[in-house]
């Protein structure tokens, strides 16, 4: 395992922990040990960047964004260090960007449809939808990574060159992306040579190793654990960090894409165990030290098409090497099936429950239902990557972006205001009618569904007008040499290169529009306690003057979670509602769209900027996430909740569908606990859920870490898709978490 020598020099890889930091501005920082002579600083790349655009301003944009991000690999700082077993570039804030992909963004907007980048601004800046162009969620084909290496990957490039021009399909825009391809695979294997020629003056203990690494990974696959580890963290850092597109998956399920060298080297005597964990240990560091907010994925596990699993010695390994250096980054998916063995699933359990660990539970039967339902072969539904969060993707075959984070929260408070919203002082919404006019709860909840729908359509409208230029933007050379299917088709991977061509359009804020849905129809319309009127002016005063009946319609029984039968009745049709009004819908780039339960931040960026909600939410506050409850208000324990969550049909949702849990510590401890947690996760499984995550709390814990941050630097907490540190949290979401342990004890 890594010595706390080298952790402490591998901590300050990236930044200084000792200073300031922001995890969502996170490439834009140094660390320390990089070799100043090797390379320039930032302002000298940004000033010769500069100075190649007036070279290349005219060239296809592939060739122009590859030649800029060859000039950043030619003239990085390198770090080749004693305590580390990993290179490192030194300028990771995408300054190739600022000859290409910022300037092309911008031009880009000026060719779309004026009246939809108008609306595209009014929904972020309402709050209505978060909607962007998105490049977040890509995974390579890491097993052509790891059978050809760059090298390899290069010379099939230049066969299919090849093959197009003897086919006669090679146009001027496949000659583009070819040329973008072998620009920037060069560049890369140039960089690797450079890092190589370093490396070979050294004399520290690693050096040795280091320089054989990068002599076999220059010329060729790797051969060995180390070098398997080492090409990916390079082809990460380059996408990532000087590319633009972020790596979402380290490995196509990093046990089984590593396990064939682990295997070989521990046989053949090249490497121990104990080789093999201290290696694994530098490797996920590297992670830990980035400290992206969002996490940085990897998966493992699956079934294979003879219904063997594919967990093997190798997956628990990884967990154990994790648990061991007690951090929260990068984040693991573990794909369950009833197959899994229960030695992964109660280290997990019990990581989990200790530590509240960065581990997911992603259900294979469902993922693998709803991969298939977009066309999908059961083949490629059971060797699907998972993406991001929990997001789920054909391998080496789909490209889906995120396309738009709809608010159904808003849906509900524009049929009060007739479609304006109140805090961005616009018009936003439709036109559903004056509240006072509607008379009937049929009514009111038709309203909701044509402001929803709206919401909806418009959403796709923007996708589809924005994504004529993805590829424009940012061509995608390094990861369409990694897609077969690409080069077959000449074409980059954004622009059309491979199979399914997808995007996924995010339901947010929906148990908070069911809830408030029910509180509309149970005392406005049952109960006659008064009049929609009445409410929206309530509304409209965030409540003020009117906390009693707050209260009284929070301790209501009718809210998602609590398996109450009208309750999920409706959230069940509303649900479907959603999936069916997205689910196939042919997009702008010759794909579909793709339902998603899934929130990542716009729980609490859309709750800045939803008004105040018939549920007894007041204005400003964090709205629910995911496919869970309101925050405090699943009362009725957690099968009730998983009785909810399973209504809503989670292999509706294509692209994914996640359950945030809390359980109290008492419920889990012990061996028994370890039975009640695969009795909740089997029970979900076979019910049909998708992704499940837990919080352990003790909301009497949580209070003290709150009063005394200092005792607790290393509390773990369950965000949405990844993990943070309590401390690093505002008073106002701990505050969420405290309310909501508080609810299940």
């Amino acid at each position: 395992m890594i010595n706390s020598k080298d952790r402490y020099f591998v901590e300050r890889k990236y930044h200084d922990p000792e200073k300031e930091f922001d995890a969502f501005d996170r490439m834009a920082y140094h660390g320390m040990g990089y070799i100043e002579e090797s390379g320039l600083c930032d302002e000298e790349l940004l000033k010769g960047l500069e100075q190649l655009s007036k070279e290349t301003e005219q060239l296809p944009h592939p060739v122009a964004r590859a030649k800029a991000i060859k000039y950043v690999l030619e003239n990085e700082r390198l770090y080749i260090n004693e305590h580390d077993y990993f290179v490192g570039l030194y300028s990771l804030n995408r300054l190739a960007n600022s000859v290409s992909f910022s300037k092309w963004k911008e031009e880009s907007r000026s060719l779309r449809d004026k009246g939809l980048v108008e609306k595209e601004k009014d929904f972020n800046k309402a709050g209505a939808v978060m909607i962007f162009t998105d490049y977040d969620h890509v995974v390579p084909d890491w097993k052509s990574l790891m059978e050809l290496g760059f090298p390899g990957l290069l010379e099939r490039a230049k066969n299919y060159r090849k093959i197009h021009i003897q086919n006669g399909t090679m146009t001027e825009e496949a000659e583009a992306f070819f040329d973008g391809i072998e620009i920037q695979y060069t560049a890369i294997i140039d960089l690797i040579d450079r890092m190589y020629n370093f490396a070979k003056t050294q004399t520290f203990e690693k050096a040795s190793e280091i320089t054989e690494c990068l002599k076999k990974l220059r010329d060729g696959a790797p051969t060995n654990f180390y070098e398997a580890l080492q090409l990916i963290y390079i082809y990460f850092i380059i996408s990532e960090s000087i590319d633009s597109y972020q790596v979402r998956s380290l490995g196509n399920g990093l046990d089984n894409t590593l396990y064939g060298f682990y295997k070989k080297d521990i046989e053949s005597g090249k490497y121990t165990k104990e080789d093999i964990r201290n290696y694994l240990s530098y490797f996920l560091m590297q992670w830990s030290a980035i400290g992206n907010y969002w996490g940085q994925p990897f998966y493992m596990g699956g079934t294979d098409l003879n219904g063997n699993t594919k967990y093997n010695e190798f997956s628990y390994e990884i967990l154990d090497v994790y648990d061991e250096l007690e951090i929260y980054n990068p984040k693991i998916q573990l794909k369950i099936n009833r197959n899994t063995p229960d030695n992964i699933l109660n280290k997990a359990f019990d990581m989990v429950r200790r530590k509240n660990a960065s581990i997911v539970f992603c259900c294979e039967p469902a993922m693998i239902k709803a991969v298939m339902s977009y066309g999908a072969t059961l083949e490629e539904a059971l060797s699907y990557d998972i993406r991001g969060c929990y997001e789920t993707g054909v391998r080496a075959n789909e490209v889906s972006s995120t396309s738009g984070y709809v608010n159904a929260a808003k849906a509900v408070e524009y049929v009060f205001t007739d479609g304006f919203d109140v805090g961005y002082d616009k018009q936003v919404g439709i036109k559903t009618g004056d509240i006072s006019k509607i008379n009937t709860f049929e009514e009111f909840y038709f309203a909701f569904l044509k402001q929803w729908e709206y919401l909806i359509e418009q959403s796709m409208k923007i996708t589809n007008d924005a994504e004529r230029f993805l590829s424009f933007v940012n061509p995608s050379s390094m990861y369409s040499a990694t897609i077969e299917t690409s080069l077959k088709n000449g074409k980059d991977g954004y622009g059309g290169g491979v199979k399914f061509n997808n995007n996924a359009m995010l339901n947010c804020g929906f148990a908070s529009a069911v809830d408030s849905i029910m509180a509309v129809k149970e005392f406005v319309f049952d109960k006659k306690e008064l009049s929609l009127k009445e409410l929206a002016d309530i509304l409209k005063n965030n409540w003020e003057g009117h906390e009693k009946l707050r209260l009284k319609i929070k301790k209501s029984p009718h809210k998602y979670g609590n398996s109450d039968e009208v309750t999920d009745t409706y959230a069940g049709a509303m649900s479907s509602y959603y999936s069916s009004k997205v689910n196939n819908v042919p997009n702008g780039r010759g794909g579909v769209y793709k339902a998603i339960f899934h929130s990542a931040r716009a729980f609490v960026i859309h709750g800045e900027k939803t008004g105040a909600l018939p549920d007894g939410r007041l204005k400003g506050e964090e709205l629910s996430k995911n496919a869970s409850p309101v925050v405090g208000m699943d009362k009725n324990g957690i099968t009730a909740l998983i009785e909810s969550a399973t209504r809503l049909i989670p292999a509706d949702y294509h692209e994914s569908f996640c359950v945030d849990a809390m359980l109290h510590p008492s419920a889990v401890s012990g061996e028994d606990g370890l039975k009640v947690l695969k009795g909740i996760l089997m029970t979900y499984l076979n019910k049909g859920g998708q992704s499940v995550q837990f919080n352990i709390f003790d909301s009497e814990a949580l209070r003290d870490a709150q009063k005394n941050p200092e005792k607790y630097q290393n509390l773990q907490v369950r965000v949405c898709g990844w993990n943070t540190l309590w401390n690093n949290m505002s008073k106002k979401e701990q505050d969420a978490y405290i309310l909501r342990a508080e609810s299940i004890q």
